[in-house]
Order: C-alpha cells, then sequence, then structure tokens
C-alpha cells in the first residue's frame, strides 16, 4: 500500500480542507474545515472522550433523518469555538448549499472543538464565526484572491468574509495537505509537547479490495495522555507508518528519553478528527469507521478517552465508488485506523515548539537520522 498524492485528506477526490488561526495579539487559536463535495457526503461520528463538545451529533445517528452532511467544523476554543460553525453555515447558505426546505436550504455542519484557552493566548480570544467563514473561504475550490492569501479577512471574489476588527491579527492559513500548528491545532498541546493537526492517506489496491479505494485522516491532536511510546519515546503513532513515510525518526538517546518530564499539572484537552473515503457507505457504515478510528487514536495516545478528553471523531463517505462487500469493509476499517495513527504523529512531528509545550524534535533532536546520537 502507499499513500495518496498528497498523503493528506484531501486525497479522498472532492474533499476540500481549509484552516484559519490567529497568533500573536494574545490570540493562538484556530479552526479548520472538512467541506464536502456538491450534495454532501454521508457521516458518522463516535465520541469517546469524557468532556466532549460537540455539535449537530444526534443527526448522525443512523436512526435520524438526515443522510449527508456538507462540512465538518473542527476547532479551538473550548465550548466557545463552536460558534465558528455559524460561519460556514453562513457561506453554505449563501451558495445554495444545504438540506432542502421550504424556503431555502439549511446546511448540516457537525462540529467538535479542543480545549486550548490561554494556552499562549487570551482565555476568551476564541473562534467566533468569522473563523468558520475565513476557513471556508480558504478551503473554498476558487483560488483565494492575492489579499485572502496575505492573510485579510477578505473572501474569496472580494466579498468580506467578515467586518473588520481593529488590534486583531490577520488570519492566517497553511495548504490543504499541511500538517503543523495550524487551523484547529495551533493552541494545541498533546501530553506536554506541541500538537496540531495531522494528515495521512492510503490508497488500497485492487489486490486487497477489489477495484481500489482510498481512505485518509485529519487529526487535531490535543491529548491528555503521551504520544510517545513508554519503552523508547519514540512517536507511537509512527509505528503504523507506510513504507518510507517515518523512515527519517529513530529512537532517540536513552539520556534525552530519560531526561523529558512532562507538566505534571492536570489539564483540560481532547483529539478529534475526520476520517473519510471515496467509497459507497451507510450511515450505519460511517458510524462504524468513526469508531474503528478511533482504534487507531489509542494507539498512538496513552492513555486515550480520559475524563478531561472530549475525544470525537467523525467518519465521510463521498460514496464515488462501489459499496464494499462485508469482507472488503474490515479493509476500509483497518485502514482508517492506522491512517488515524499516523495522523496523529505527523500532527506533533510537524508542530511548533513554544513556551511550555516544546517541539517533539527540540526534546529528542536524536530522534531524527542527522540528529545527535
Amino acid at each position: 500500500m502507499r499513500p495518496g498524492a498528497t498523503n493528506s485528506l484531501a486525497d479522498v477526490a472532492g474533499l476540500r480542507v481549509g484552516h484559519a488561526h490567529r497568533v500573536g495579539g494574545g490570540w493562538r487559536t484556530g479552526t479548520t474545515v472538512v467541506l464536502a463535495p456538491p450534495g454532501g457526503a454521508v457521516a458518522g461520528v463516535d465520541v469517546r472522550g469524557a468532556a466532549p463538545g460537540t455539535r449537530e451529533t444526534e443527526l448522525l445517528d443512523p436512526r435520524n433523518l438526515v443522510e449527508r452532511v456538507h462540512a465538518v467544523v473542527l476547532s479551538g476554543g473550548s465550548a466557545y469555538g463552536l460558534s465558528a460553525a455559524c460561519g460556514v453555515m453562513d457561506r453554505l447558505a449563501e451558495a445554495g448549499v444545504g438540506f432542502p426546505v421550504e424556503g431555502g436550504v439549511v446546511p448540516i455542519v457537525p462540529a467538535a472543538v479542543i480545549f486550548d484557552l490561554g494556552r499562549g493566548g487570551a482565555f476568551r480570544a476564541t473562534p467566533d464565526a468569522t473563523f468558520g467563514a475565513a476557513a471556508h473561504a480558504f478551503g473554498a475550490p476558487a483560488p483565494p484572491s492575492p489579499q485572502l492569501s496575505r492573510g485579510t479577512e477578505t473572501h474569496v471574489g472580494g466579498r468580506a468574509a467578515a467586518p473588520p476588527h481593529p488590534g486583531r491579527p490577520p488570519f492566517a492559513t497553511a495548504p490543504p495537505h499541511a500538517s503543523g500548528s495550524i487551523g484547529a491545532g495551533t493552541g494545541a498541546v498533546a501530553g506536554g509537547l506541541a500538537g496540531g493537526v495531522g494528515t495521512a492517506s492510503v490508497v488500497l489496491p485492487g489486490a486487497v479490495l477489489p477495484g481500489g479505494a482510498t481512505v485518509a485522516a485529519l487529526a487535531v491532536a490535543n491529548p491528555a495522555g503521551s504520544v510517545l511510546d513508554p519503552h523508547d519515546a519514540t512517536l507511537a503513532g509512527a509505528r503504523y507508518g507506510l513504507p518510507g513515510e517515518f523512515a527519517h525518526l529513530r529512537p532517540p538517546s536513552r539520556a534525552e528519553a530519560e531526561a523529558w518530564r512532562p507538566p505534571a499539572r492536570p489539564a483540560f484537552n481532547t483529539t478529534i478528527g475526520v476520517v473519510a473515503t471515496d467509497r459507497t457507505l451507510t450511515k450505519a457504515q460511517c458510524g462504524k469507521l468513526a469508531a474503528v478510528a478511533h482504534d487507531g487514536l489509542a494507539r498512538a495516545i496513552r492513555p486515550a478517552h480520559t475524563m478531561t478528553d472530549g475525544d470525537t471523531i467523525f467518519a465521510l463517505a463521498t460514496c464515488a465508488g462501489p459499496a464494499p462487500g462485508r469482507g472488503e469493509f474490515q479493509e476500509i476499517l483497518a485502514a482508517a485506523a492506522d491512517a488515524f495513527a499516523r495522523a496523529v504523529a505527523h500532527a506533533v512531528l510537524a508542530a511548533t515548539g513554544r513556551e511550555d509545550a516544546p517541539a517533539y524534535l527540540d526534546v529528542f533532536p536524536s530522534a531524527t537520522t542527522g540528529g545527535i546520537s
């Protein structure tokens, strides 16, 4: 098996990813949006953490009416950050995208948040609807205007994404395939290390799954638990890498591993994310896909699903390919779990270190093949 062209969620054809974040001036937080193809994507969700911050998850129960969603929003800001979904809803409604009802449409936009309050920014400097609108703009199919790519709050086509806010730093963004301290992961902390957004994909060949398939994951890694193997301080999620994916990593020196002392203070956290495939799945199968992706989360994070985590994973099926048979579905489930574990590893590996949250390679410089042994 091999990764997709960008080794990211964007390898699932039809999905678009947008990141918007603010850093500086009392801010360190952001929002990530996953936009579905025209017509939406079949969706499911699985919530395992004891302190979730979510929106519209009940709609994804297979017993309930709505079959497809039009976007999924992942955000910083704890419960305050759920309002970022309103900005995405507004943009989708203006484009006529949503569940049709008499008089118009209602965009279906589930959301989940991480706790990042006061981590490098003011406690109440949290994402609102303007963050969602900006993330939507950065993930829109049309290329952003030159003004938008410089981080202003101008929407594609020159329409204002939000009224000006004097004193706020401009929005910044990152490519859809990027990992690191971006979007919803801007203020993330992973077991004392800098956390962030990570993404990964795998292409299942016809020899594994007749007809082939693409399976991908995007994780916002902000766990209370450790992302390190307790035996040698390697990134636990990297054990599930595809051939060559993490070939530049090795166990750090024993001295570095023994010197690392993560903060002992209790913290609120949460890891959230999306897994997706281009095959046709039912809502119930998407719920199972999200549930099995939590296996990947638990392989990459120890302990997972704690009382201070709100671990939540959404699953999307774009339905571009045929429905899998029972045995074939097993291959998609297994690939999703591994992809999520890999995404967590990429999130931590690419994160930017800062005060009180050092980067993984700042703490373990010998963990790269060119590092200090």
